[in-house]
């Protein structure tokens, strides 16, 4: 029982982590393409009370994977060190910039630069290693065998840059309920053509994978459940639209949240029981029983709940839209 509860801890903390911090690496990626400094300084104030809270969900993430299932943490830092390194590098660069562009007066548009850039680094990495893990690691049993770069495949690089029109699709919806109506009507007339980009990104994805032959792909013929979540991010596509045509602030984030539910809900489901595909199982990675126990009292039953409580709390304080000329967003 308590290893099922921490594989669905697992699953609802990455979810989490991809939609959180994903709408503000989107809106991160979305600041090349606003016009002027004050509808900039706008989409900063949007995510200034959220962003480094977001990131919390990654570290959870990482606490899981190493203390429940020490295995995948190993296989996966293994495979995907540098990677990892870089994403990290980024994420911190992220910060840094964040902060010195509030106080900056001559280098203000170089933190901007820095900011946009860490953005498209750690979503170009996570997006390669959810790709490169849909093509298969080089395995040999339980051990990785590939090398540095035994992760990279041009399937894994075209996922990644999926990933990033996807975040910026949730991170456009986002704006569309923070921020005022220059900067709102400027991410409704950026919807359409990123959902196009991401629904054109779904179905080259789908028949590379078909061309490629690779194994997840073998088990929708014996699961064909699984064809009710790409369904289900169709109807998501069509509520986004209609969303857009009738300018309904908030309801493109929420259905970009349903789409990004269904294609999480398309590869959990595909790689079942795998956690590394299709080499490690949950029960071959999981913790000795002591390990789960110990973690279940402390983490499961006060961390995580305190954690989710804390994340509802702030975004329920900090609703509403914001001003160009609030927080992290004022104008000199």
């Amino acid at each position: 029982m308590m290893d099922s509860f921490w594989i669905g801890a697992l699953a609802l903390t990455i979810f989490l982590y991809v939609i959180l911090d994903g709408f503000d690496l989107g809106v991160g990626m979305l600041l090349p393409f606003a016009r002027g400094g004050r509808g900039r300084s706008e989409m900063f104030a949007s995510i200034a009370p959220v962003w480094d809270g977001n990131e919390t969900w990654l570290v959870l993430n990482g606490t899981i994977l190493f203390g429940m299932f020490p295995l995948v943490y190993a296989t996966l830092l293994s495979a995907f060190y540098l990677p990892l390194m870089l994403m990290l590098a980024a994420l911190i660069l992220r910060g840094v910039s964040f902060e010195y562009r509030e106080k900056a007066v001559h280098t203000r548009a170089l933190w901007e630069a820095c900011f946009i850039g860490g953005s498209f680094v750690a979503t170009l990495i996570q997006g390669t290693a959810v790709g490169a893990l849909v093509v298969g690691l080089p395995m040999e049993g339980t051990r990785y065998v590939g090398g540095a770069f035994g992760w990279f495949s041009p399937f894994a690089l075209l996922c990644g840059v999926g990933l990033c029109l996807g975040y910026m699709l949730i991170g456009a919806g986002w704006l569309t309920y923070k921020t005022g109506d220059a900067v709102a009507g400027f991410a409704f007339r950026l919807i359409p053509w990123l959902l196009t980009g991401v629904l054109v990104f779904l179905a080259i994805a789908f028949v590379v994978a078909l061309h490629l032959d690779l194994s997840v792909m073998r088990l929708w013929s014996t699961r064909p459940l699984l064809f009710c979540f790409p369904a289900l991010g169709l109807l998501a596509a069509i509520g986004m639209i209609w969303a857009v045509r009738h300018r309904r602030p908030l309801m493109p984030f929420l259905f970009g949240v349903t789409l990004f539910a269904a294609a999480f809900a398309t590869l959990g489901f595909s790689f079942y029981p795998y956690m590394i595909p299709f080499a490690i199982t949950a029960s071959q990675a999981v913790a000795p029983p002591s390990s789960v126990a110990f973690l279940f009292y402390g983490a499961g039953l006060f961390v995580l709940p305190l954690t989710l409580v804390y994340t509802l709390v702030v975004y329920f304080v900090f609703k509403g839209r914001v001003g160009a000329g609030s927080g992290y967003g004022a104008e000199r």
